[in-house]
């Protein structure tokens, strides 16, 4: 049973006296000698006396919170505070709890003391405090391969916290993620950078913990990766290396073509000039002697003239008709070469001249 202070003065007295005494060490044992809890737990403390005892007092902070006789009422400062027996029966070992600790006015030495020659013993007490933790941004969308972000808030921590990064349930390694932290307060905030590349979905979970904590604190986001677009680019590429050489052979191919049709032309253009040149002499020498076996027509009758001579008309073998003269005449060579002829018809007035020339 647990009474406040107020009505055991007597008790009182004795716990300032019994930690004030200092004695033989070693005889009991107080375990832990530093224990970290979180804080709103409850923190708890072990002392195990070897001999037999009478009283045994708590301190916390400097100040007497539980004063414990083997025999009798157990008194406490408030509430927050008990001790009993670790086993009923077993007066040897005695349990001191401290409900719901807190940084503020817990976080210090607790020190047991056993009335005699016992002494006491002095143990730390930590608290640290859990903050928040979240994700920035939510779940993510990224083509594969594309470097992806996330960025991990963690608030109102103490001490700073240790953060880590897992992707499928599995850690990722520390050096693709960096974290800082910076006091705010009696407390720590920390931003954590997680960066890698997207291969294929998965679960990115951030998570904070301290010494304190038995599972760390979570979030997570999800992060879907989908098929990247064809690289044209690489296709492009081999299709214009592929058809640059085409065409440089093809241009090759044209050039070889070319040259070998100019080498095969060139015999027989020198053979049609050759053949030009001789129809050319032909036709040259086929004039010069028609013009030297021609004969000179006498019945021809310059405009303007309006008689011939009687004498020169017989002479060039033309006929003669009563009242007017007609004159034909023909170039035998001519006829032959497709040449026509001449047809004169003199009256009495004068001559008068008629051609008709075909040229074949």
């Amino acid at each position: 049973m647990t009474v406040p202070w107020k009505s055991r003065p007597d008790l009182f007295r004795i716990g300032l006296l019994l930690c004030a005494t200092g004695a033989v060490s070693g005889q009991f044992q107080l375990e832990p000698l530093n224990s970290t809890v979180l804080q709103g737990s409850d923190a708890r403390f072990n002392a195990t006396v070897q001999r037999n005892w009478q009283v045994m007092t708590w301190t916390v902070g400097g100040l007497m919170v539980v004063n414990f006789p083997v025999i009798g009422d157990i008194t406490s400062s408030s509430e927050q505070f008990s001790a009993r027996f670790c086993s009923s029966g077993d007066t040897s070992c005695v349990e001191f709890t401290i409900h719901n600790v807190t940084r503020s006015g817990d976080a210090s030495p607790v020190v047991c003391g056993v009335l005699g020659d016992y002494g006491s013993k002095t143990a730390h007490l930590y608290v640290q405090e859990s903050g928040t933790v979240n994700v920035n941004g939510g779940n993510v969308t990224v083509v594969q391969d594309q470097q992806v972000e996330f960025q991990c808030i963690t608030s109102a921590w103490f001490p700073t916290p240790t953060v880590s990064w897992t992707r499928n349930g599995q850690a990722v390694s520390s050096s693709l993620y960096n974290t800082t932290s910076m006091a705010n307060g009696d407390t720590f905030n920390s931003t954590s950078v997680l960066k890698f590349q997207a291969v294929g979905n998965a679960t990115v979970e951030c998570r904070a913990t301290v010494l304190s904590l038995t599972s760390p604190q979570s979030s997570s986001v999800f992060l879907v990766v989908v098929p990247k677009p064809p690289d044209w680019t690489v296709l492009i590429a081999v299709v214009v290396s592929i058809g640059g050489f085409a065409l440089l052979v093809l241009l090759i191919i044209g050039i070889i073509f070319c040259s070998k049709r100019r080498e095969e032309k060139q015999p027989n253009y020198q053979d049609e000039m050759s053949r030009r040149v001789r129809t050319h002499s032909q036709i040259s020498g086929a004039n010069a002697a028609g013009q030297r076996q021609g004969q000179e027509n006498a019945g021809y009758v310059p405009e303007g003239q309006t008689s011939v001579a009687p004498s020169e008309l017989t002479d060039s073998g033309f006929s003669q008709s009563n009242g007017f003269k007609v004159y034909k005449v023909a170039d035998a060579n001519q006829a032959g070469n497709g040449y026509g002829g001449a047809h004169i018809t003199v009256g009495e007035s004068g001559v008068r001249k008629h051609r008709h020339v075909t040229i074949v």
